[in-house]
């Protein structure tokens, strides 16, 4: 048993030895023994390739303005490991993670000797969050944020009030699918029976796949753009300024402090989301909570300006859609300065389309590496660009110490690619900034 915070964490991250391993049934065994605490919980599922975390968090803001106590569990953290299992936005205590750690481990060791073989690290942290929300801290809802595709995740033990699928892109292929549509179906799994669910899908083929499970599963389909619809768009500052019209009324001049269109997408779908919890399971939910929750809403990693003078951005774009609207609101906002980007990356992405647009958008652009298990190395990442301006640095930390000092008016930092990455970058930048 573990007598500590840094024990605890020590054997979850051990897991992660066992890579991942899709399929319930692990999941499915270590609630029955711990008396199934998923079917004592509300939920919201959040599923899709890019803006879960962020439409976890407006859901959250929103909730949270409305008086509600609000678990979240999300993936990766940024600064904390502890952030992935949250109420009201702030982390689980060392002690209570211990206190968890401490319950599911021999139930761990149990299945190290059976024939479904042992849990991994995901699944250890979602049980983690799954016993904490329902024993430790009971709160009026948790909105679970998907691992990895939804249909195998081990998240898809909850069955929710409202489940969410925010986007298809052409991420984790070897896994999921090569076309949009065997990525959709992935997607889709997590529609319950009976359970509404709403998504911001643009492909027509992937929104046919998903139109079509929530017809099998007899749910009410709301997707943005039919059922519900974003306008009157306008980019600010320091974030975006839209109105949104759903089924149930029409919400002007909302507000978010987060940049980009998608980040107003990602909005727009947690607002749907809570009008369903208002109109369906009586959350009293009012258009003031709404426009408060916006304003207050912030996730890490997401177009982050963490310093304006020097200009310092961080977001993370770990696959090609991301890639997209980094690139997009860099042009949009940032065309008259020098830019450069500092990039790592996950091996398992389509890093060549991924740089090419990142080649395009800067004019330096450094390719490195970090601690990671499956991160590209710093000279694989450069042989894959066609700028002139491209460079490889091992030490990443060296080099941005000196480029921060170093930057001028005219210039701008952005630093991009895996969460993982960031979430060693941020606390040494923050030394300095």
């Amino acid at each position: 048993m573990f007598s500590n915070y840094d024990e605890a964490l020590s054997w979850i991250h051990s897991r992660l030895r066992l890579g991942m391993k899709p399929g319930l049934m692990r999941m499915e065994w270590m609630m029955e023994k711990l008396g199934n605490p998923e079917r004592v919980i509300k939920t919201v599922h959040i599923g899709g390739t890019n803006g879960k975390g962020s439409t976890v968090t407006y859901l959250r803001s929103i909730l949270q303005e409305g008086g509600f106590m609000v678990g979240t569990f999300t993936s990766p953290y940024i600064e904390h490991f502890n952030e992935r299992i949250s109420i009201n936005g702030v982390p689980v205590s060392d002690e209570d993670l211990v206190k968890c750690a401490n319950k599911i481990k021999p139930l761990a060791d149990q299945l190290d000797n059976t024939e479904l073989g042992g849990p991994t690290e995901f699944e250890i942290i979602t049980a983690i969050a799954l016993y904490y929300f329902a024993k430790i801290k009971p709160v009026d809802l948790v909105i679970f944020e998907v691992g990895l595709g939804g249909r195998f995740d081990s998240t898809n033990v909850i069955y929710p009030l409202v489940s969410v699928i925010t986007n298809i892109g052409l991420d984790h292929v070897k896994i999921l699918g090569e076309t949009h549509e065997e990525i959709a179906f992935e997607k889709a799994g997590i529609i319950k029976n009976g359970v509404p669910a709403v998504t911001a899908v643009e492909q027509p083929g992937a929104f046919e796949v998903i139109k079509t499970k929530a017809a099998e599963k007899k749910s009410s389909l709301y997707r943005l753009g039919d059922h519900f619809s974003v306008d009157e768009r306008v980019s600010l500052v320091k974030g975006e300024r839209f109105s949104v019209s759903t089924l149930f009324g029409h919400y002007k001049n909302l507000e978010i402090s987060m940049i980009g269109k998608h980040q107003v997408d990602n909005a727009a779908v947690a607002l749907m989301a809570a009008e369903l919890l208002k109109r369906y399971y009586s959350f009293p939910l009012e258009e003031s909570h709404i426009r408060t929750g916006f304003l207050k809403a912030y996730w890490p990693g997401r177009f982050e300006i963490i310093s304006e003078k020097p200009l310092v951005i961080l977001d993370g774009a770990h696959n090609e859609e991301g890639i997209d609207a980094f690139v997009s609101e860099l042009g949009n906002r940032y065309s008259d300065k020098r830019i450069t980007i500092l990039f790592a990356a996950l091996n398992d992405k389509k890093l060549d389309r991924m740089i090419s647009k990142l080649d395009q958008a800067a004019d330096t652009i450094v390719f490195t590496s970090f601690d990671f298990p499956r991160a590209s190395s710093a000279d694989e990442l450069y042989q894959k660009s066609s700028s002139s301006g491209k460079q490889a640095i091992e030490n990443w930390q060296t080099y941005l110490t000196t480029k921060v000092q170093a930057l001028e008016n005219d210039e701008i930092l952005a630093i991009t690619g895996s969460l993982y990455f960031l979430s060693e970058v941020k606390p040494v930048l923050k030394e300095y900034l």
